[in-house]
């Protein structure tokens, strides 16, 4: 079973950065499905899920608008460590829960649009003006 965990959220000031990580349970897989996406997703307050950044087992990305040029996403190397979002120049409104998800797919779908079905409980990241 697929168990993803959030860490790296906090509290910044405007401008400032954060790393989040997303470690896997210990299934490991990258080493089980031959076509994967990952992606990192937020939820601000009353406001729906919105995706922020994707990566697939090619290596392909993708980006919102709103954070691209600002928000890098990355892959782990270790086997436990699936994946990385390095947040630079923050804003107050990239205030939101952040969530990791992967979801196994066929060879050339589109990570952007790709039905994540597994998730894990996310990251609180609060920035201040």
């Amino acid at each position: 079973q697929v168990r993803l965990l959030e860490s790296g959220g906090g509290s910044v000031q405007a401008g400032g950065s954060l790393r989040l990580s997303c470690a896997d349970s210990g299934y490991n897989f990258r080493a089980r499905w031959r076509h994967y996406c990952m992606g990192w997703f937020r939820q601000a307050p009353g406001k729906e899920r919105e995706g922020v950044a994707t990566i697939g087992s090619d290596g392909s990305t993708t980006y919102a608008h709103s954070v691209k040029g600002r928000f890098t996403i990355s892959q782990g190397n270790a086997a436990n460590t699936l994946l990385y979002l390095q947040m630079n120049s923050l804003k107050p409104e990239d205030t939101a829960m952040y969530y990791c998800a992967a979801v196994q797919v066929y060879s050339g779908s589109w990570c952007y649009e790709a039905q994540y079905n597994f998730w894990g409980q996310g990251t609180q990241v609060t920035v201040s003006s």
